[in-house]
Parts: structure tokens; C-alpha cells; sequence
């Protein structure tokens, strides 16, 4: 997994990316109305219910556009939220704060949604041993957000990009000429590149787990639209030999019987990729 530091570099890119994309050469809207000196205060109102996600982040984006702004937090990352709740107030410049607006909103709708739909499939799993993982199906550009919501909500982060694992898929193995192949070259580049990435490899039936298993060397195999009696069996041939992950349309409806087959992680592109934004608001007051 990356380091903190490289997550942080990721949300700093971010910000500097949407402000840039956003105010352009300038707020003409605010500059054209509002003096430069005119000071006002904002609350960050809740108009749904869930997980909020996303008040660190805004506090970030604040202190970016203008460390002078002050912001004062009232319900904190990961707390659940209803219709009428204020998250926090924002006070200082008004131009400041409406320079900020819509990148807060934009970020935290979206992270709420994504931290309230992980919740609701941690929930599901509750009292398995199994964790729900996020996919790298996720928005061009904002991964970092979406990847922080989804622990918020109290899910886990598979791979962060390309670098950080491998993940040997379907195609992999195919262009390689097979998964004993795949395997041990991708043990030779890691040893020929002096690099300690972990191996995931994905399986698409119980004689590819075997053979999976047979080169050796892989931290988890990846179980992909294998129905519940192939993953149960699946799981006692791996035993404690590495981890297991079940994905592949598994929903909420079916969540819970993957995990009674006993499987260490389900991973689910759901859990960025289809989400409605939380409806969410700043408001001068």
C-alpha cells in the first residue's frame, strides 16, 4: 500500500487541481459583489442521512484557499447524520469561503455517499471475519478521496494503483501463456527490480485455484464469480496457505452468504462506483 506521505502528495494534487479547474484566473461572481473586506460565516447543512464523510478533507480545502478561515467541527468523520444536523461552521473572508463552496460540497457528497454505502455492507458482514474492500473503480483524478471515504466507512483499501501490488488478472495469465507462467515471471521481474510487492492472483475456477496454489509464493487468490459451493471449496483446498477475496457482482443481497463461505475479503467496485451523492449544503448564516 502507499505511504501516508504519498497519500497526502495525492490529496494536495487534488485540491491544487480543483481550484484551479474551478476559479481559473478568478471568482468573478464574488469579486464583482462582495468587497474584499467583508467577513461572513457559513454552516455545512445535512439534508439526508448516513455517514458523513469528507470534514477533514473540507478543513484542508479551507486552509488552502485562506488560512485565515476558521473552521469549527460539530460532527466529526464517520459519525452518522441526519436531515437538520450541521457538520461544521466556516467563518472568515466571503470571498474565501465562496471560493472554497463547491469543492467542499462536491467532495464531501460524494465521499458521504461512498462512506454510507461501505457502512451498509460492513453492517451486513457483522459478526464474520470477513472485510469489505474497495476496487480501482474509481473516479479519474479523486481516487485518494474515494479510497479515504470508503475507510471512513469503516471498510479496507485493496490495492491503490498500479505500483503499490500486483494483481494478476484473467488477461495477465492469458497473454502470459498460462498461471504457472505468470507467476514465475512475475517472481523473476520482483527479484530482477529488487521490489517487495505482494501477489494477488485472480482464479476462474477450482482447477486454476489448484494450479494457483501449486507455484506457490502468492499472498491472496482472488475468487471471481465462483457461486457459493465453489467458493467453499475453494477455501478449504487454500486453507492457510494465503488469503482469500471473493468478487464479481456480489451485492448486498448475497454479501453475507460469500462470507459465510468463509473467505478473508469481498471486494466491490459498488462501493465507488455506483453510489448517489449525499444531498448535502452550505449556507451563509
Amino acid at each position: 500500500m502507499i505511504s501516508e506521505e504519498q497519500f497526502q502528495n495525492e490529496l494536495n494534487l487534488i485540491i491544487a487541481n480543483a481550484v484551479r479547474e474551478d476559479v481559473g484566473d478568478g471568482d468573478h461572481s464574488s469579486l464583482a459583489c462582495i468587497p474584499e473586506s467583508a467577513k461572513g460565516k457559513a454552516k455545512l447543512l445535512v439534508k439526508d442521512e448516513g455517514i458523513i464523510a469528507g470534514v477533514d478533507f473540507a478543513k484542508m480545502v479551507f486552509d488552502y484557499v485562506d488560512p485565515k478561515l476558521k473552521v469549527e467541527v460539530l460532527i466529526e468523520d464517520g459519525d452518522k447524520v441526519k436531515y437538520g444536523d450541521v457538520v461544521f461552521y466556516v467563518e472568515g473572508s466571503s470571498q474565501s469561503i465562496l471560493k472554497a463552496e463547491r469543492l467542499v460540497l462536491n467532495a464531501m457528497q460524494r465521499m458521504s455517499a461512498i462512506a454510507t454505502k461501505t457502512n451498509d455492507f460492513v453492517s451486513i458482514l457483522d459478526g464474520t471475519d470477513t472485510k469489505i474492500l474497495d476496487t480501482r473503480k474509481t473516479t479519474p483524478g479523486i481516487r485518494a478521496l474515494e479510497k479515504w471515504a470508503v475507510k471512513i466507512g469503516g471498510g479496507e483499501n485493496h490495492r491503490f494503483a498500479l505500483y503499490d501490488m500486483i494483481m494478476l488478472k484473467d488477461n495477465h495469465i492469458d497473454f502470459a501463456g498460462g498461471i504457472s507462467k505468470a507467476i514465475q515471471k512475475t517472481k523473476d521481474y520482483l527479484a530482477e527490480q529488487g521490489k517487495d510487492l505482494k501477489i494477488i492472483v485472480e482464479a476462474r475456477d477450482l482447477k486454476e485455484v489448484d494450479e494457483i496454489l501449486k507455484a506457490g509464493g502468492v499472498y491472496r487468490i482472488l475468487l471471481d464469480n465462483f457461486d457459493y459451493d465453489e467458493t467453499r471449496e475453494a477455501v478449504q483446498k487454500i486453507g492457510d496457505q494465503c488469503l482469500t477475496e471473493s468478487s464479481g457482482g456480489i451485492t448486498e443481497d448475497t454479501i453475507r452468504k460469500y462470507a459465510e463461505c468463509g473467505v478473508n475479503y469481498i471486494s466491490s467496485g459498488a462501493l465507488t462506483h455506483s453510489v448517489y451523492n449525499m444531498d448535502l449544503s452550505l449556507k451563509a448564516v
